[in-house]
């Protein structure tokens, strides 16, 4: 055999080889494909909730969340819905024509008024967006000078709060029901303290 057919023949060989282990790989790729779109449609989470509900004594309104702009807010937002959290609790603290604040889990007990508006607070990093705060935000409460303060409180604008803007982390918009969040707006207050109990019932989220 000379030297150019044995080159030859080492080439033809090579070839072979490197076809039989396409053939193995395409086999194993087949083969592994359904179990690895099985294993992916199960790794994959399950849609966040969008919107949440909240009944009030004096009616109902509906939030759009936008995890898209503060997803750890919306997340401990949705995760406290769902636990019961702002049930029982008010809107303690109304500015008039400005803001309504509530969701504090003191507010649950009457005889806690003179702490409302100091718990649940200190659980989340702030996500400050440039997006304006106009009528309908919904925003996190934050301790004074702490920016990295927010927690189970929230503030809805009942106006454009243009001054606000950059300083609060906004985690949904009121879509329906603003004439509610209004009337409660109109509720008596001494200084910017509820006189009256206006109580959140129930936050449902889907």
């Amino acid at each position: 055999m000379t030297t150019t057919q044995r080159t030859q023949r080492r080439r033809y060989a090579a070839a072979e080889g490197a076809e039989r282990a396409l053939i193995l790989l395409a086999a194993v790729v087949l083969s592994a494909g359904p179990l690895a779109a099985q294993a992916m449609n199960q790794s994959s989470p399950s849609p966040a909730a969008s919107e949440a509900v909240v009944e009030t004594g004096q009616g109902s309104f509906r939030i759009r969340l936008l995890p898209e702009l503060a997803p750890r807010h919306v997340e401990h937002f949705v995760k406290t819905a769902k636990a019961g959290g702002f049930d029982g609790t008010t809107f303690h603290r109304i500015i008039a024509g400005g803001i309504i604040q509530g969701g504090d889990p003191l507010s649950k007990d009457p005889k806690k008024a003179a702490l409302y508006g100091t718990g649940g607070l200190g659980l989340l990093k702030a996500e400050f967006s440039e997006r304006p705060m106009t009528r309908g935000s919904v925003a996190a409460v934050l301790r004074p000078s702490s920016k990295d303060s927010a927690g189970n409180q929230f503030f809805i604008c009942l106006s454009d709060q243009a001054a606000l803007t950059g300083k609060f982390t906004i985690f949904g918009e009121v879509v329906e029901g603003m004439d509610v969040a209004d009337k409660i707006g109109g509720t008596p207050v001494e200084g910017d303290r509820a006189t009256t109990r206006v109580e959140i019932l129930k936050v449902s989220v889907r």
